[in-house]
């Protein structure tokens, strides 16, 4: 397991997400309120970066920006097409004023080889 402090949690805004590096993976780091949620970075669907999409705060999603998939920041399941694979999520919470990531090897399934076909 990984724990690692991606930023302090004045820094992030709220209703934005932003792509941080973790041991290797990319990791979407988003805050709604006093909430704060991590899910993997790539689309599941166009292997794009999902920090660059819009954060639809009162469904608790990220929409994808090049084909408007949206993914649920608690499960990382798609819940708009596109997509239809899930992208991981990892726990993220609030520590002393600065947010902070756990990334374990089990919630690290990229699925690169089962990937949706991708249109691009």
């Amino acid at each position: 397991m990984s724990r690692t402090v991606v930023c302090s949690f004045d820094e992030l805004a709220p209703g934005t997400a932003r792509r941080f590096e973790i041991d290797g993976i990319a990791v979407a780091v988003v805050r709604i309120g006093d909430d704060v949620y991590a899910i993997g970075d790539v689309c599941s669907h166009a292997d794009v970066s999902l920090s660059d999409g819009e954060v639809w705060c009162d469904e608790r999603e990220l929409e994808c920006p090049k084909h408007g998939s949206t993914f649920d920041l608690t499960t990382g399941e798609p819940v708009t097409l596109p997509a239809t694979q899930p992208v991981p999520v990892f726990d993220a919470r609030v520590v002393d004023g600065d947010i902070v990531v756990n990334v374990t090897v089990d919630s690290v399934d990229i699925r690169h080889d089962s990937r949706d076909a991708v249109d691009q």
